[in-house]
């Protein structure tokens, strides 16, 4: 299940996707909306993509993770539009045999997609409206995928 949506996301249908009987670990990934950013509150967020290019680039991060983590499997779902705050923007679920493997892949797979797949955020506050960089590291300093091109600050 690769899917870019207008609706709500049903993170359990997208666990469903990866669910088999050979894996040991199924993690699901929601990135949900938060009602601030450094310090300003956060009203609502709005997504545009180039839904032409998402899909062949979440592939490839599948195709990626595959090869990287042999028994691995990938759903992701991006939304689009309008999305309240507390509301999954996105859910990336991953099995593999091993819960490792499981992380590895998943922390992989979000890194990818912030990265590599053309979606844009716009962050709606009180006082107006910004577009924000999809930075794949700029939630978590420290983290980032050297496989990725990313800098690291560890």
């Amino acid at each position: 299940m690769l899917s870019l949506t207008d609706q709500p996301i049903d993170a359990r249908a997208v666990e469903a996707a990866v669910s088999w009987p050979g894996a040991g670990a199924v993690l699901t990934f929601s990135g949900v909306g938060r009602d601030s950013f450094e310090g300003r509150p956060v009203l609502g967020l709005y997504y545009e993509a180039y839904a032409e290019m998402v899909l062949p680039e979440m592939a490839h991060i599948r195709d990626q993770l595959v090869a990287r983590w042999p028994g691995a499997r990938l759903a992701m779902v991006h939304r689009t539009g309008e999305v309240g705050i507390g509301e999954a923007s996105v859910v990336i679920s991953v099995s593999a045999p091993h819960r490792g493997e499981a992380y590895e892949a998943s922390r992989f797979a979000i890194d990818a997609l912030k990265a590599r797949v053309p979606v844009w955020k716009k962050e709606h506050y009180a006082d107006g409206a910004a577009w924000k960089a999809n930075d794949p590291a700029a939630d978590e300093p420290g983290f980032g995928d050297p496989d990725l091109g990313e800098p690291r600050d560890d």
